[in-house]
């Protein structure tokens, strides 16, 4: 068991691998779970004819539970409403964050082109999603906190030079161990991630974007479009908890048995989703040609399910038709009941309501007894004096 006191730098945070057993049967009987759900998902990806309807959906819905984690609290419709636009109307600063989340998760993905999931990505991620340029830790004086009483529950190592060396020793963890099973790497690389707590603000979220890219990285994911938060907001008190279990008492089992089953019920949960908006597609143009055959092309039906929200411009950018033209296609969807019209400010908005209810709908596979407990996440909120991203002890 490590020595470890809450209020005193944590400067004797273990290396990575960790000295206890990672790879236990149960671990091992979990990772084969989680890996049949991540080929399912990565099949299931395959049958929407155009891939940008979950690239600019998923991510989104992952923005907003995992800003919602650190109390950054937003809706999916004002999320989508922005997304396209978020300059074009009065952006509260929540949904600017949460945005700024998803597009760090984007340049992640993209940046994975020319490197591995690296500290300079971790930089980088922080930076898209603070909005500042900011980068390692110098300046002693960070400490988690609970809300409640002050007490101070966690002090992450101090010393740029010690930070900087720790997360080289994570860098060789996530990209040497390759005889540990990728996502146990990743369920282990995020605790540690989270305890060097390298940045001032900003660690919880950039450490659940490095979760999606790793996963990318290791052929696991085609793209980043696991809504994993969705998973770790619904179990929040258990994910603090077990990661403070790893630091003061060295449990890792029931950690990594935690992210496993999140990977699964994510995977499972997205899976599901891409078939109702594939059924729904369908449904959506067979509706068209039958309301207004004469409009009704494959191109404008991908259109409206790449975001709820549609513009004008998007039809013309998309080549589908020329303004004047593609005002009246919109407004003939409208009458015919596939999309919605709503003002913001001068502009016009074509809601596709059905996309928009499917995609915040809380439907679950069964995944617990039916007498099971719900966790309430009554424990006290946790933040850091200097740090709104807790995303440790």
């Amino acid at each position: 068991m490590n020595q470890f006191n809450p209020e005193r730098p944590y400067n004797d945070l273990p290396p990575l691998p960790p000295k206890a057993e990672i790879e236990s049967r149960p671990i091992l009987k979990a990772c084969i779970g989680a890996r049949a759900a991540l080929g399912e998902l990565k099949q299931a990806g395959g049958l929407l004819p155009n891939p940008t309807i979950l690239i600019n959906t998923i991510p989104l819905l992952e923005a907003r539970a995992s800003s919602e984690i650190e109390n950054i609290v937003t809706t999916t419709d004002r999320l989508f409403r922005f997304a396209q636009d978020e300059r074009g109307g009065v952006v509260d600063p929540a949904t600017k964050e949460a945005l700024r989340y998803r597009t760090a998760l984007w340049r992640g993905f993209q940046s994975l082109k020319k490197r591995p999931v690296t500290t300079a990505t971790a930089v980088e991620v922080c930076r898209t999603i603070k909005g500042v340029n900011l980068d390692i830790r110098r300046a002693p004086g960070t400490a988690l906190a609970n809300d409640a009483t002050g007490k101070v529950i966690y002090t992450p190592p101090q010393g740029e030079a010690l930070l900087r060396s720790l997360l080289a020793n994570w860098e060789r963890f996530l990209h040497e161990e390759n005889a540990i099973d990728p996502l146990i790497r990743m369920a282990v690389s995020h605790y540690q991630f989270e305890a060097i707590h390298p940045f001032t603000d900003g660690n919880g979220r950039t450490g659940r974007i490095l979760n999606l890219l790793f996963l990318v990285e290791q052929g696991l994911l085609d793209s980043p479009v696991l809504y994993l938060s969705r998973a770790i907001i619904r179990r929040k008190a258990d994910y603090y908890r077990l990661l403070r279990a790893v630091t003061a008492e060295g449990h890792w089992e029931e950690w990594v048995l935690y992210m496993l089953k999140a990977v699964e019920e994510t995977a499972g949960w997205t899976t599901a989703k891409i078939h109702d908006i594939r059924k729904l597609m369908q449904d959506t143009a067979d509706r068209v040609r039958q309301k207004v055959p004469a409009m009704y092309s494959r191109e404008l039906i991908e259109l409206i399910f790449v975001q709820p929200y549609c513009r004008i411009g998007n039809v013309v950018d998309a080549g589908i038709a020329q303004r004047q033209t593609a005002s009246v296609y919109l407004k003939e969807l409208c009458d015919a009941g596939v999309l919605k019209e709503v003002k913001a400010g001068r502009e016009k908005l074509f809601i596709n309501l059905r996309l928009m209810a499917l995609l915040t709908a809380e439907r679950d596979k069964p995944s617990r007894p039916a007498n099971a407990k719900k966790t309430t996440g009554s424990r006290a909120n946790i933040k850091t004096r200097r740090d709104k991203d807790r995303g440790t002890k």
